[in-house]
């Protein structure tokens, strides 16, 4: 696909071969892809522009989540000197927007009618006051379950559906010698399966306690049953999780170490960069209790004031974000589905159809949710107090019975 993106972008006009012969600008990049997938996920958009003569300088930042990446972007607006563009999510977008550094984009979003196809959820973020700020990459959602294909036909080979199904199964593959559930232990990764566990026990809960912030949600009877089943998953995970990035907890699985991995589906990145097929090698579900149900996070590219010379470049990177053919041949790559409404699913793979299907039944049931994990249902103060709690309760700090009180009380403490 991205060959034959290329050479159509290339042969679209002989005047477009010339001008792409051309050095039209720079753009600068911040961004946390650095594994293995999404590495080779962003290759696509780096080879797109450097194709139409886009100067491509890269400024990673390791860490999933972004932290350590508004870290080194803070340093950079206060230095005066912001990059083109930098991944972001959710309501962290939001607060850039609101101190005046970031570009208006409705130069281009108008001309190409991003408002006709780009979902309302999203719009959410990619809008500030009626301006196109950030072009959406894609739409990842949280709910799901990576499973070692030759682990789970170990385990009696059915995928589970409900919780007792999930326990059952976890203890067989502790039975059968391997880790149960590969997980590393940062903070952002440990809120990942608390945004599953807490959806699979309802989805007006989940919108009570993670969206609507409802004080007796989080501190009450069923938020408990939610750390007591946080606690359980925890029995799975092997002794040295630690600090792990969730990347090599996605190589547990795929090199049979591990039985699952609860993960967003850029996860399935790792694996289609380890060269395995989804149904073969591995098998995706949603975490059980949430299927018809998802939440969701949507990496954009977030567009900051630059200079004039590099005002075309910046405008031709939004524009090729939002490009139908790029958004096939980037979300092919990194697991996630395209952040436009009128894409084609024909060349997605078994669990990037599911994805697609799954969003879309989602949207229209109203049970599509920001993620709370990954900055989409609440302000950044509200996710971190929520990350302490539930990091020092998976680590054994916080008991299960004082964990909903404390959830509670540090939600209030910043809301």
């Amino acid at each position: 696909m991205l060959r034959k993106l290329l050479i159509g972008t290339m042969l679209a006009s002989s005047v477009g071969v010339v001008a792409y012969a051309q050095d039209v600008g720079r753009v600068e990049v911040l961004h946390w892809w650095t594994s293995g997938g999404e590495a080779a996920a962003l290759d696509v958009l780096k080879k797109d522009l450097e194709s139409k003569g886009v100067t491509w300088a890269d400024m990673p930042v390791a860490g999933g989540g972004g932290e350590q990446a508004m870290t080194a972007l803070r340093a950079r607006v206060t230095a005066g000197n912001a990059p083109t563009a930098v991944q972001m999510l959710g309501f962290d977008i939001l607060d850039w927007a609101q101190q005046g550094v970031v570009a208006d984009l409705n130069q281009i979003a108008n001309e190409e009618g991003w408002e006709e196809v780009v979902p309302d959820a999203l719009k959410q973020f990619s809008k500030y006051e009626g301006t196109w700020i950030a072009a959406p990459v894609n739409v990842h959602s949280t709910n799901w379950v990576w499973i070692n294909k030759e682990a789970l036909d170990a385990a009696g080979g059915k995928a589970p559906e409900t919780w007792d199904e999930l326990i059952a199964v976890l203890d067989k593959m502790k039975e059968n010698g391997i880790t149960p559930i590969g997980h590393g232990g940062q903070a952002w990764q440990d809120a990942t399966i608390f945004d599953s566990v807490v959806l699979s026990l309802g989805t007006d809960f989940y919108k009570a306690s993670m969206i609507d912030l409802d004080s007796e949600a989080l501190g009450g009877e069923k938020m408990r049953e939610a750390f007591a089943r946080m606690e359980k998953l925890r029995s799975y995970v092997d002794d040295n999780f630690s600090g792990r990035d969730w990347n090599l907890a996605s190589s547990m699985v795929i090199e049979g170490e591990a039985g699952m991995q609860i993960m967003g589906d850029w996860a399935k990145g790792e694996f289609l960069n380890a060269d395995q097929t989804p149904g073969e090698d591995f098998v995706c579900i949603r975490f059980p209790g949430t299927q018809g149900s998802v939440t969701f996070n949507s990496d954009q590219f977030v567009m900051f004031k630059v200079g004039e010379e590099q005002r075309e470049a910046q405008l031709m990177m939004a524009s090729a974000i939002m490009d139908p053919g790029f958004q096939i041949a980037f979300n092919t790559v990194k697991g996630s589905v395209p952040a436009r409404t009128d894409v084609s699913n024909e060349e997605f793979d078994d669990c990037g159809k599911k994805g697609m299907a799954d969003l879309a039944e989602a949207n229209s049931n109203g049970t599509l949710y920001g993620s709370m994990a990954h900055g989409h249902a609440n302000p950044a103060a509200v996710k971190n107090a929520m990350y302490d709690v539930i990091t020092q309760h998976f680590n054994g700090e916080i008991s299960t019975d004082d964990a909903p009180a404390e959830l509670a009380a540090a939600v209030e403490a910043v809301k």
